[in-house]
């Protein structure tokens, strides 16, 4: 058996969230642990040192499974980057992302009522899909389309984002600039105007890496 090494026990995770369909926030909160315990800014300490997930977390992530600890070894010696190559990743429509219970307050995938959505490769896993409805992102995006949002990948001006205000509305917005007090989005559709928000109107903001198109 190879070595286990941090990657190997962090990929380990993640195989097995895959296996059963979850995000690794999915997989966290199915055990009984925080959703954000499994998040990859929690695999390694401020300074960089490597963090390992506790043995207690991983015997609460085998029980709500019902995988075994041989299963959970041969995950750990496979190839660490296998897991990521072909994940499911939570999927929810642009209008009802605006309801209560499918964001927790930094804009993170919980709760219920995701669909899932097959994707070939991402890197943060709390990656989700948000699907397009209506007209206002026209013609740059079109009703029907899949916008891919990593909400841990850093965002600078000219980005396309999502955007969440505190009033609970979702949308998708190219970022223009952002300064100490306020955040100016243009629309992607040409004949809706610019929006400048004041910065405690936002609760969260994140990029989209990917459109189907």
């Amino acid at each position: 058996m190879k070595r286990l090494t941090h990657d190997r026990i962090w990929s380990s995770i993640d195989a097995l969230a895959h296996r059963y369909g979850l995000s690794v926030s999915g997989l966290a909160k199915r055990s009984g642990l925080d959703p954000t315990a499994f998040n990859k800014s929690k695999r390694a300490t401020g300074d960089g040192r490597p963090r390992w997930p506790t043995t207690e977390s991983i015997a609460k992530v085998l029980d709500a499974t019902g995988a075994t600890l041989d299963d959970f070894a041969t995950l750990a010696s496979s190839d660490p980057g296998a897991a990521r190559r072909n994940v499911p990743i939570p999927l929810i429509g642009l209008t009802k992302a605006g309801a209560g219970g499918f964001f927790d307050d930094g804009g993170y995938p919980v709760g219920d009522g995701w669909e899932q959505v097959q994707f070939p490769r991402v890197d943060d896993e709390n990656a989700y899909a948000l699907e397009v409805t209506g007209e206002s992102m026209e013609s740059l995006y079109r009703e029907g389309d899949i916008l891919i949002v990593s909400p841990n990948a850093p965002t600078q001006n000219d980005d396309r984002v999502v955007i969440r205000t505190t009033d609970g509305k979702v949308m998708a917005r190219l970022l223009v600039r952002r300064t100490t007090n306020t955040i100016e989005l243009a629309s992607l559709n040409p004949d809706h105007p610019n929006f400048v928000f004041p910065l405690d109107r936002v609760e969260w903001i994140a990029r989209i890496i990917w459109a189907s198109q």
